[in-house]
């Protein structure tokens, strides 16, 4: 069956708290929980440049739910887009509220989706509100680094044009000195560019960016210290923006029907391994390299692996009622916020036991 336990535990050093685990036969497979370096475990010199904890506020406001449905593509062969760039408080899992810098006033920014040879011209604000500059750097183009990629101060706008001339699942991202500040942030997105012809139609799509965040104090920016490290750590990894949201909210699909899921990693440090746990690739468009369903010896994929910047496109059929875990398979992760579920039909019966 389905568990939810608590409990608390001391591992390698780091002290943790963990609630709500899915369990997949006897294999736990996730928790919930905010991971800090337990102070005790260091010595010496160590221990004063031990990271402080981050404890969750119950009064902060409850995360937004991001929609995880991807968008249709844009009519038209040329798009005006305007992305005002806004830094705001934000609940980015139960009780933790970090100061994000976004585009559009979303983490991660808008999910945009254009076709080759369309024309895309966006806009970009950075009010006067704001507090420094920020920038945009779109992989889906071809443009000089100087020139639409430069920096723009509060109270400025640019526009940044470009012709989608490949195909791809694409980040974009702000590339403001230091880029690693900006992008752990909160700002980057996704963007699709369809291939000539467009893509078949299936029954659902879905858009999932996996990304990092090093917390910072309550209320406060990211910790640049904790991202820097060369060895990364990061305190969550998440879907979309938001640790656990697709656990607690899992998404609906009907059963034998043809899913897409559209990923990128955005790192801006840690790889990914996506898996969805009880079902197998058959399509799959990885980096422009394309796994077919139907062909010659019928191979599938059990789990794509993106670098950070990297995005694919997958597609998978859930046979039976039940959950579906999405995780990334580097297991240290799902505990830290990288687990959702596919609740496929009525989501079966309840487990007692065996896998």
């Amino acid at each position: 069956m389905q568990k939810t336990l608590l409990y608390t535990g001391l591992a390698g050093g780091v002290t943790a708290v963990f609630l709500g685990v899915v369990l997949i036969g006897s294999m736990l497979l996730v928790g919930r929980g905010l991971g800090a370096t337990n102070p005790d475990a260091s010595h010496g010199e160590h221990q004063a440049s031990t990271p402080p904890v981050v404890q969750p506020n119950p009064d902060a406001p409850a995360y937004v739910l991001r929609d995880p449905a991807a968008p249709e593509v844009a009519t038209g062969d040329v798009h005006e887009i305007e992305l005002v760039m806004t830094e705001r408080q934000m609940t980015v899992a139960e009780g933790i509220e970090q100061l994000v810098w976004t585009f559009a006033d979303e983490v991660p920014g808008p999910v945009l989706r254009v076709k080759v040879g369309d024309t895309i011209r966006v806009k970009l604000v950075n009010p006067a509100t704001n507090s420094m500059p920020h920038s945009i750097d779109f992989h889906a183009s071809l443009v000089a680094w100087n020139d639409e990629m430069r920096s723009i101060d509060p109270g400025e706008s640019l526009t940044y044009e470009f012709v989608a001339k490949y195909a791809g699942v694409f980040m974009y991202h702000c590339g403001t000195a230091p880029a690693l500040m900006h992008i752990a942030n909160g700002m980057f997105g996704m963007i699709i560019v369809e291939p000539t012809g467009g893509l078949p139609p299936v029954d659902h799509e879905f858009a999932f960016v996996q990304s990092e965040w090093y917390l910072g104090p309550q209320n406060q920016t990211i910790d640049i210290n904790k991202a820097s490290a060369g060895a990364p750590s990061p305190d969550l990894v998440v879907f979309n923006g938001v640790a656990n949201q697709y656990l607690d909210h899992p998404i609906e699909v009907p059963v034998g029907e043809t899913v897409r899921v559209f990923i990128l990693d955005a790192g801006p440090s840690i790889d990914s391994s996506f898996h969805v746990v009880g079902t197998i690739f058959h399509e799959v468009i990885k980096e422009g390299i394309h796994l077919k369903e139907g062909n010659e010896g019928n191979w599938g994929s059990q789990a794509v692996d993106l670098s950070p910047a990297q995005g694919a496109i997958v597609e998978m059929r859930f046979d039976e009622d039940g959950l579906y875990p999405i995780v990334t398979h580097a297991f240290n992760f799902p505990g830290r916020g990288a687990i959702g579920l596919f609740k496929a039909g009525d989501g079966g019966p309840p487990m007692e036991g065996g896998h």
